[in-house]
Formats: structure tokens, sequence, C-alpha cells
């Protein structure tokens, strides 16, 4: 709980405020007639909901104070017009510039780090008051407050992932100058992005719609043994035609077989480029020896750890969203793979729903590297 706000007066200060409480215009009457009574123990926020002649917002009286502890009476004069909000202007730009900082930055102030207690990794009601004097007499809800006044709110944050791949830059050209190739050669030339996924019997969990509590939770069954399947797919990025094979094992003989698949779904095309992660199986000696007997393949490897090159992984998350969570199938394996490969199958001739959703259509890296120049 934060520490009352008090005001320690001596007998000149407190004659001060009486005259200017008595003999004043009436707003500094008024301010003076509040610290009179927080002197006499009264907290502010009493003062200011029910101690003045008109009601003020808490926040108000608590802005009089950090005037007078800062300036003195004098400040509180000169602030008629426009002065409080230039004060908190200042103020917003010191909070606004301490939650750009990561708390174990700010390692030279006590009060949010010790060397007993681990720095936190984001800040808090709690660090941020402790972290700026003006902010200490304040009450937690009194600092969330403060913070809304400032624009600032609690927000999802997103990891930014870094390829480690030394030849990133070089790899995505070749990609975007791949793509570009495709799209002004479309009658002897396709482009598909290739994965590998596995689901499994039980259910995953997720939200839905139901009760509000005291209703019981949505439960989704896990019957009989768990089992898991696995797919490999190809994406086109023009079309977004999804063609795909599963199995319990997709290993080196399933690549080579989707490799002789794409072959027969794109005969037409003279080069089919397949755009692939570097998981060992894709680069295994039998599967490269397979791929050297299909010479309309061109392999295009993306860099090391850089799933956010790759759009049919936003397929799978389509999939695992609509089907795969929280799924009445358990019981029903042949069914629930049905259910799957209906999924899937919903996109054998190509959607352009399928590739907004993963972003070859729109305005990023990708896309733009699908347009015409």
């Amino acid at each position: 709980m934060a520490k009352r706000r008090e005001l320690v007066l001596t007998e000149k200060e407190k004659q001060i405020l009486l005259e200017h409480r008595d003999h004043h215009r009436p707003d500094v009457r008024e301010k003076a007639a509040a610290l009179l009574k927080i002197a006499e123990g009264a907290s502010a926020y009493r003062v200011a909901t029910s101690g003045l002649l008109k009601r003020r917002k808490p926040d108000t009286v608590y802005n009089w104070l950090n005037i007078y502890a800062d300036e003195g009476f004098d400040g509180l004069i000169q602030r008629r017009h426009g002065g409080a909000r230039q004060r908190f202007s200042k103020k917003k730009e010191e909070l606004l510039e301490r939650v750009r900082q990561a708390p174990d930055e700010v390692v030279n102030n006590a009060k949010v780090v010790s060397t007993d207690v681990p720095i936190p990794s984001r800040w808090t009601l709690r660090t941020l008051r402790a972290s700026l004097d003006w902010l200490e007499g304040y009450s937690l809800s009194g600092v969330h407050r403060v913070l809304s006044r400032c624009g600032l709110r609690l927000r999802s944050g997103r990891v930014q992932q870094y390829s480690p791949d030394p030849a990133y830059k070089e790899k995505v050209s070749h990609l975007c100058s791949c793509l570009q190739r495709t799209v002004h050669n479309r009658d002897k030339q396709e482009l598909v992005f290739l994965d590998e996924m596995g689901y499994t019997r039980w259910p995953e969990a997720g939200r839905v719609w139901t009760q509000a509590p005291p209703g019981s939770i949505p439960v989704a069954g896990c019957d009989g043994n768990n089992q898991q399947w696995r797919i490999i797919g190809a994406l086109n990025a023009l079309t977004g035609q999804v063609c795909y094979l599963d199995n319990y094992i997709v290993g080196r003989a399933k690549v080579i077989e989707m490799y002789q698949k794409l072959t027969q779904v794109y005969p037409q095309a003279e080069t089919l480029y397949v755009v692939q992660d570097n998981w060992s199986i894709h680069k295994h000696p039998d599967v490269l020896e397979a791929l050297s007997e299909l010479p309309q393949i061109d392999p295009v490897w993306l860099p090391t750890y850089a799933p956010w090159l790759n759009p049919i992984e936003k397929l799978w998350r389509w999939l695992r969203v609509d089907v795969l969570k929280m799924h009445r199938f358990a019981s029903q394996w042949e069914a629930f793979r049905a259910q799957v490969n209906g999924f899937l199958d919903q996109f054998a001739t190509g959607s352009d729903d399928l590739l907004r959703y993963v972003g070859l259509k729109g305005d990023g890296l990708l896309a733009n590297a699908c347009k015409p120049i």
C-alpha cells in the first residue's frame, strides 16, 4: 500500500497559507485551504472529494502538493493558466522515456533494483512508482490512472526473431528473385513452399464460447491412447494450391515421394522452385540423389531458423485453429484424420483467401515479390 501523503508546515508557512486563504484570488484561496486541511491530517483524497467548496479530482490536489513541495506556494500562484498542464507534460515525457527503457537499464535507482532481488524484465505499476520520485506518494490505482492519462496501455508484445544465418540477406534476395522470375514466366516456372507438420489424436487446448463463471469449463476428451500423424505439404506461391502427403512417418521416402508428386502436379513447369528449410532429411544423400533425377526441381534453401519466410507455416496455424484445437474426435481416429485431410483438400485448386492469410497477397516482403514489376 502506498504511503499516505503528509504535509508538515512551519508556523511561518502556516501563516502564509492562512493569509493566502483569506485574502487572495479564488483559485489561490482554494489551493491554500486544501494544503491547510492536509497539514491538519486530512487525506488529499478526502480533501479533493469532500473538503472543498467544489469537488476536485484527487490527482488535482496531489498535483498541488507536488508543486508546493518543489516550488513553494509561489509556484502555485504562478500556475494559474496552463501551469499544471505544462508540468504534467514534462512528467509525461519523463514517464514515456522511462517505459522505453528496460528495468535493468535503470540500475542506479536503488528503489528499483537491489543486490538481493533479481532485476525485473518488465515494468509493473509498483516498480514504475518506485523509479520516479514524483510518483512515490501515489497508490497503485493512481499510478494506473497516470499511465492511462499518458496514453499508456498494457499491450501484448511480440518477440522479434533473427536468423543466425550469415547468408541471410543473400538467401532472402534469392528467394525474392525466384518469386519474380516465376511471376514473369508463369507458363514455364512454378514456385512452392514445402514443409512438414505433425498432429496428435488428442485435442489441443483452445478457447471456446461458453457460460461465464460459475459455469463449468468446457472439456475435450482424450479417449484411448494418443497417436501422432504427420503431413508433408506444398503451397503454390501464386495460386494458393495445396498438395500434400500424410503418413505415420515422414522421412526420406516420403520427401522423395513428395518431390515426385510435385512433378506430376506441375508437369508443364520447366523449372519448379521448391522453397524449404534446412531440416537434415532435406539434404540427406538419398534425397539429393533422387533430386538429381528430377532436373526440373530447383531447391531454394531458406536461411536457418527463419520460419517467417515460409508461408506454409501459417497454413499449419490455420489448421490448428480450425481443426486441431478442442476437437471431439479423440475416439474416432480415422474420422479425425479425414477431417484434417478435408481441411487441406479445400485448397486443392488454389485459394486467394489462403494467399491473403499466409501473407502472399498484400504489402509484405513476399507479397510484393509476387507482384509483377
